[in-house]
């Protein structure tokens, strides 16, 4: 049996996401931020944080699931690398994930005021948050994707 090495799933992972909706996700992701904070400054608990940080967590999340929701799209290397993804939904959701921890990182450091361990604690904790939904996501198109 021919096994891949992390290194090449990290590629697949990532060639998956070379065919992400970027604009939508960028889209979704600010408009998101914008919402949050604005809902936090009208009620008085206004959180800029928190605002950007579920920005970030819905940019990678809408990138993921765009990636994979169309597996017979694309070049036939991004093809193959989404239906890779769909293969191993746990896999895949790793690159989101890590995706989501390394942009929050610094609006966590610049914008909460915990310092640089309290900001990597919460940057990770976001990164988890966006696995598992990355996952049970993948496998919700996997079932989709299988049926048609």
């Amino acid at each position: 049996m021919n096994e891949i090495t992390r290194r090449d799933e990290v590629s697949l992972a990532g060639a998956a996401l070379r065919g992400a909706p970027w604009k939508a996700a960028a889209i979704g992701g600010g408009a998101v931020a914008a919402a949050g904070l604005g809902v936090g400054l009208i009620t008085g608990g206004g959180d800029l944080s928190w605002a950007l940080g579920l920005g970030v967590a819905l940019f990678t999340l809408i990138a993921a699931i765009g990636a994979v929701a169309k597996p017979h799209e694309g070049d036939r290397v991004t093809r193959q690398a989404r239906q890779w993804g769909l293969r191993h939904p746990w896999k895949f959701a790793l690159m989101p994930a890590g995706l989501s921890a390394v942009l929050d990182y610094p609006v966590q450091l610049i914008f909460d005021g915990e310092g640089v361990f309290g900001a990597g604690f919460d940057a990770l904790w976001h990164g988890l948050l966006v696995y598992v939904i990355a996952g049970i996501l993948t496998l919700t198109v996997k079932g989709r994707a299988v049926t048609r």
